[in-house]
């Protein structure tokens, strides 16, 4: 086998996932380590090191033929220097990835946040494939996004572009603080969260809803019961798919994307968000810039950060 190869890392605070792509984005070969965060800086990096070249090991494929190795890490990044600058998931602050992984690797390395490597995944070889211009939104814990223009990631000037949870969407007397600090953020409406405070906050008030009779309710039971006809869990989705729509058609005027990607565990809803989703993003966005733009959930799952992690050697 001559073809070059690319390795990314999804860095975890659990485990770190390993991949094999080719020149397509197609994910050859994976491995799964556990992160041992717990040890320390230096135990991740080792780990790091021990599981991409493990990886090559028991591929086809020899070292030689890997082109380098890219890394998403949950945290704020210096991509210019090649430093995590703070990851709390991982214990990590002000520490030199790129440089350290370069001397340990002997290979090119590039890194960037979870958000946009899942994004440069889904427009690699997933959802978002053989489109020049999409926005991922990637809606879990929080609500991450990636921006991809003329099939590269769009960073910024201090690479924090893409923050989409952090768009202030949410009338002043309706805003709660978000984590971040600030009030009316999506995040706070939109991911599961969010989601399942505003249902804890319906309970306590005393509505009727058979989410009453749960014990710890979680983003998945508010969706099955709006399924089965909840109208407090039907309410609180379209809420949540409202304010996702309304930050869409912002970004559309902004940007003018022909995609719109949602992935992670909010997006396993189904229909019953995304239709209403595609329903306010057309009432809130002039018609031209409605026009070919799709609004559709992601595709590759768990492994949209590995594949986004390689494609950084290339896109």
């Amino acid at each position: 086998m001559s073809e070059n190869i690319y390795v990314g890392v999804d860095l975890g605070g659990t485990a770190i996932k390993v991949g094999i792509c080719n020149h397509e984005g197609e994910l050859l070969h994976t491995y799964e380590g556990p992160t041992e965060k717990e040890k320390g800086t230096d135990t991740v990096i080792d780990n790091i090191v021990k599981y991409v070249r493990l990886i090559v090991e028991q591929s086809p494929y020899s070292w030689d033929q890997l082109v380098g190795v890219g890394a998403g890490v949950a945290g704020f990044t210096d991509l210019r220097a090649g430093v995590i600058l703070l990851a709390p998931n991982i214990g990590f602050r002000d520490v030199p990835i790129r440089a350290i992984l370069e001397e340990r690797l002997g290979k090119t390395i590039r890194i960037d946040n979870d958000a946009n490597v899942a994004a440069l995944g889904e427009a690699w070889s997933g959802a978002g494939k053989g489109v020049n211009d999409c926005v991922c939104y990637t809606l879990g814990t929080g609500v991450g996004g990636g921006i991809i223009l003329n099939g590269k990631i769009y960073q910024g000037f201090a690479g924090l572009a893409g923050e989409i949870g952090h768009i202030s969407v949410v009338p002043d007397l309706e805003a709660i603080q978000c984590g971040c600090g600030k009030m009316g953020c999506l995040e706070t409406v939109s991911s599961a969260t969010g989601i399942v405070r505003m249902a804890v906050e319906a309970v306590e008030r005393g509505d009727q809803t058979s989410l009453s009779s749960m014990e710890q309710i979680t983003a998945k039971d508010i969706f099955d019961a709006a399924k089965a006809g909840d109208e407090v869990s039907i309410r609180i989705i379209n809420r949540a798919a409202f304010y996702l729509g309304k930050s869409m058609a912002a970004i559309a005027a902004t940007l003018n994307p022909e995609r719109f990607i949602i992935g992670g565990g909010v997006s396993k809803a189904g229909d019953i968000l995304f239709s209403k989703i595609r329903e306010v993003f057309a009432e809130l966005t002039p018609a031209p810039l409605q026009q070919g733009v799709e609004i559709i959930p992601a595709k590759l799952g768990n492994d949209a950060g590995i594949v986004g992690a390689a494609g950084l050697l290339l896109r």
